[in-house]
């Protein structure tokens, strides 16, 4: 019996640099075994540039990417989460109430938008974070998650 894809929902604060790479980097990394989505409490305007230029850079595909908020993720017709991974300084209330009580993680990925005071930081800082999260996206789609094992563990455990 073939396993569903699993959903991974990124979290950050404007869904514009972090959370699009990391989206992005699930796709590509997970290998149909993962979907990678990405959102905000209060998204952006857009996908910051630099982002976009460091994806494309490295192969991604970048064009249907946008910031999303998280009500679209609650919506009854969304993919259901197995696992929500925020990026950033704090996990919002909304994640730790999420329907379906999926795994969540805390990534603390610097924002390179803070950066941006000296002309050659900000490529420099995207590059870090893009790079932190390849690593870390690598390595997490080696890891085996099989969700309804361990869902059926945490309901009634074997000791």
């Amino acid at each position: 019996m073939a396993q569903s894809a699993i959903n991974v929902l990124v979290v950050c604060e404007k869904n514009s640099v972090r959370s699009v790479m990391a989206e992005a980097l699930l796709n590509r990394f997970g290998d149909g075994r993962f979907r990678g989505f990405s959102a905000a409490i209060e998204p952006g305007a857009e996908v910051d540039p630099l982002t976009l230029e460091i994806l494309k850079s490295s192969g991604l595909p970048a064009t249907d990417l946008k910031p999303r908020g998280l009500r679209e993720f609650l919506s009854p017709i969304a993919p259901p989460m197995d696992f929500i991974i925020c990026i950033g300084k704090d996990v919002p209330s909304t994640v730790q109430s999420w329907p379906g009580k999926p795994f969540t993680a805390r990534w603390g990925i610097t924002d390179p938008t803070e950066t941006q005071h000296d002309t050659a930081a900000p490529k420099l800082a995207f590059r870090r974070a893009f790079r932190e999260l390849e690593n870390r996206v690598r390595l997490f789609v080696l890891v085996r998650h099989d969700v309804d094992t361990a869902r059926n563990l945490e309901q009634s455990p074997p000791f």
